[in-house]
């Protein structure tokens, strides 16, 4: 069931309880199974299997299985969990604990503790990869990058380990440090990163100005929290008193995160037409569409990269789809799974998936990613922080120069008399558009 607030695509609400009181929710200081059985009741309920190989006949048969044990503590009944769901072949349906459940509150909430990573587990290849270092973080400086592979934490291989072992190897206490042995192509090396506590800011924006002296609005979302789509409509706002010409919003090496986020984003940018939809695993299908409140008309273009996933695809599918703005960049990482984040009843919790997405056109982009109009690959940037959207970064400028041809291609629509201009020549310089239509 998808609701408000917790519905969350970066790696992952609403308390499933199956308790009538607080009284018999304390069983479970006696019970580790009552956990257990919490768990395999939301799978047996909420979970959509994107990959064909679930069956309830034999989930029932571990329900039996992991219930007949007898389990001494948590941590006993937190491994019988985390077993139980690797049954499932699917990545991103996981178990937290209550101290990893707390921090993925945190994470959505805009503040990180750790090292700055989003990792997942491939299911093909088993490796621990990673999705994107998010911007200004101890792994970004490091110069991680989307796609890298972690073979080792502090020495211990990660060959065999479970998300859940790697997020604790890599999470600690702030001010300590965590050695990873990372994979890139056939080359591997070692860097060591400083834990901290970050609160991030998930939305940059300023104002560049282009040789031909146009005004364009660039703005860059780094994640998308709960402060994402307010820190946006902000920027928006701003740029819109400024009088740009049009914007460029950067969503490269953005992760994912809220999908609220993601549609109300959407809709500061798309006045009417689907932002995307939600199939869930009985077939319901759920549409969100813009609410004719979008804050400009103005042109657009959108760039992403390989480490564009989730709540950046559904943007950028949508802007996509809506033909109202072009995509520059790479490929993205192709994720196109919605998570439900829920609390269990020792205060850990689950992280189900719950549904897929479709674009606008009713693409399933899962593994596949979103193909950009204009492929480009990024150049090495000596000070990343400081020369990403500006001229030394070549896909911004693909971004504008493609924005500029938007532009010059609206104007001299908006500029056509029919009684004073050379309407064969209108007509071969805009045919590759299509933009107009002649009565």
């Amino acid at each position: 069931m998808l609701k408000k607030k917790f519905v969350v695509l970066f790696a992952t609400a609403f308390p499933g309880l199956f308790f009538n009181n607080f009284a018999e929710a304390t069983v479970l200081n006696n019970s580790y199974k009552e956990v257990i059985d919490h768990v395999w009741q939301i799978v047996y309920r909420d979970f959509l299997d994107s990959s064909g190989n679930f069956q309830k006949s034999n989930w029932i048969e571990l329900r039996k299985e992991f219930l007949s044990k007898s389990y001494s503590d948590s941590n006993e009944a937190y491994d019988a969990i985390r077993n139980m769901l690797s049954n499932l072949d699917d990545s991103y349906t996981r178990f937290l604990d209550p101290r990893e459940f707390n921090q993925m509150r945190i994470d959505t909430s805009g503040e990180l503790t750790g090292v700055g990573i989003q990792i997942n587990k491939d299911k093909e290849s088993d490796a621990l990869i990673i999705i994107s270092p998010i911007e200004g973080t101890p792994a970004f400086h490091a110069g991680i990058k989307a796609k890298d592979e972690i073979l080792s934490i502090d020495d211990i291989s990660t060959e065999g380990m479970n998300l859940e072992e790697a997020v604790k190897l890599i999470r600690g206490q702030r001010g300590t440090k965590v050695k990873l042995e990372i994979l890139r192509g056939s080359k591997s090396f070692i860097t060591v990163l400083s834990r901290e506590k970050i609160e991030i800011k998930s939305v940059s924006s300023k104002v560049n100005q282009t040789k031909d002296g146009l005004l364009v609005g660039y703005v860059r979302i780094k994640q998308f929290n709960a402060n994402a789509s307010r820190e946006t409509r902000d920027a928006i706002k701003d740029l819109e008193t400024k009088k740009v010409a049009g914007y460029i919003l950067d969503l490269r090496s953005n992760p994912g995160g809220l999908l609220d986020s993601s549609i109300e984003i959407s809709r500061l940018f798309i006045n009417k037409g689907i932002i995307v939809s939600t199939l869930s695993k009985d077939g319901l299908k759920e549409t969100k569409r813009g609410n004719g409140q979008a804050l400009t008309k103005r042109p657009l273009v959108v760039l992403v990269n390989e480490g564009s996933a989730s709540a950046s695809e559904i943007v950028s599918g949508a802007i996509k789809d809506n033909k109202r703005g072009k995509l520059v960049g790479k490929k993205t990482f192709g994720k196109g799974l919605v998570q439900s984040m829920r609390t269990l009843v020792d205060g850990s919790g689950l992280t189900v998936t719950v549904a897929k997405y479709l674009t606008p056109n009713g693409t399933d982009i899962n593994k596949f990613g979103i193909v950009p109009d204009i492929e480009v690959r990024m150049n090495m940037l000596n000070d990343f922080q400081r020369e990403i959207g500006t001229r030394k970064d070549n896909q911004y400028n693909a971004a504008e120069k493609e924005l500029i041809n938007i532009i010059n291609r609206k104007n001299k629509i908006s500029q056509f008399n029919p009684e004073t201009t050379n309407l064969k020549a209108f007509l071969e310089i805009n045919k590759e558009e299509k933009v107009f239509s002649l009565n």
